[in-house]
């Protein structure tokens, strides 16, 4: 059974979202990323995992582009992703980028809905995300 448990939103200043997300909703900083695709920081609220990110390449940044402010995609922890990617292929969805890492790093496997919607799934789950 899969669980929503990430939400990744487009912004164009990661940190000055995350203030106000910690200030109006008391969410928690559980991490932050900084690569060649993308900076941003990550919030929780103990159930779900928030992803403010900018950014940097088009190549990551999907259809909407690097300059799209707004819900960017979201993700669900599946327990297994083999079976998953299986029913998301059967049910239309199309593989977009990522593969489950060696070992027990993190990863996210990237599809896109038959909408163009783009979505993640992954076993290891987010940061501050509750697998239960």
């Amino acid at each position: 059974m899969a669980k929503l448990r990430h939400i990744a939103i487009t912004v164009p200043d990661p940190e000055k979202a995350a203030e106000f997300y910690i200030r109006a909703f008391g969410l928690r900083r559980v991490g932050k990323t900084d690569w060649e695709g993308a900076h941003g920081v990550y919030l929780t609220d103990g159930v779900m995992n928030i992803a403010l990110l900018h950014y940097r390449k088009e190549e990551y940044a999907g259809a909407r582009g690097r300059d799209f402010v707004g819900l960017h995609h979201f993700g669900f922890i599946v327990e297994d992703v083999a079976a998953a990617r299986g029913a998301i292929e059967a049910a239309g969805g199309t593989h977009w980028m990522g593969e489950p890492a060696a070992g027990a790093g993190f990863y996210e496997v990237k599809y896109h809905d038959p909408d163009g919607t783009a979505f993640d799934i992954t076993a290891n789950g987010w940061a501050g995300a509750a697998k239960d």
